[in-house]
């Protein structure tokens, strides 16, 4: 099934080709999608907005395919879960180096113990019917005391995977691609659509 993804980050668009490959969704990009704004409190929510944002753009074209869309952040217990939903918006307009930089100065004086966190993913498919999936993953980890590794995106440098003892940052695309978050809400989702 042809399915677009409500995205315009490449490195994401990536990952979720490789996650589904072989699979029954044929994961494309709309080179025309106009991302919307995320206004919700929740994961869930914040991609359900992206996939019916996607879904009202391809019907001015009358293009009624599948749609799909995921909200993802790192929620940092130390910070009470923050930054949580506004993970790519963190710090506001700025490079993704100077957010790692500032979430790892607001944990400075935190002890390793109490440096935990969590990657998390969720997912909402929209089928040519109207019906909506919707799946969720995550993995926990801790947030390392400074950024290791060249691979991945966004806070993959400073995400710790205690039983790799490497950064995501520090592993390869098909490590990460067995035991992510978006990897996990991806096998849910594939779970859900087969169980349907």
């Amino acid at each position: 099934m042809k399915t677009y993804v409500a995205t315009k980050n490449s490195d994401k668009l990536r990952e979720l080709r490789e996650l589904f490959a072989g699979s029954e969704l044929e994961v494309e990009a709309y080179p025309l999608y106009i991302e919307v704004e995320e206004t919700a409190s929740d994961y869930a929510a914040n991609a359900l907005l992206k996939a019916r944002g996607l879904k009202a753009q391809l019907g001015v074209i009358a293009l009624e395919t599948a749609v799909i869309a995921d909200d993802s952040g790192i929620e940092v217990d130390a910070l009470d879960g923050r930054p949580g939903v506004f993970s790519a918006r963190y710090g506001g307009d700025i490079a993704w180096p100077a957010r790692l930089t500032m979430l790892l100065s607001e944990l400075d004086s935190v002890p390793d113990e109490r440096r935990g966190a969590r990657f998390v993913c969720t997912m909402a498919l929209f089928q040519p019917d109207g019906t909506i999936v919707q799946s969720h993953g995550e993995v926990p980890g801790f947030v390392a005391r400074q950024p290791v590794g060249e691979n991945g995106f966004g806070y993959d440098p400073i995400f710790y995977y205690p039983p790799l003892k490497k950064t995501f940052g520090e592993i390869s695309a098909q490590e990460k691609n067995r035991l992510s978050h978006r990897y996990r809400a991806c096998q849910s989702m594939l779970t859900a659509l087969r169980s349907t």
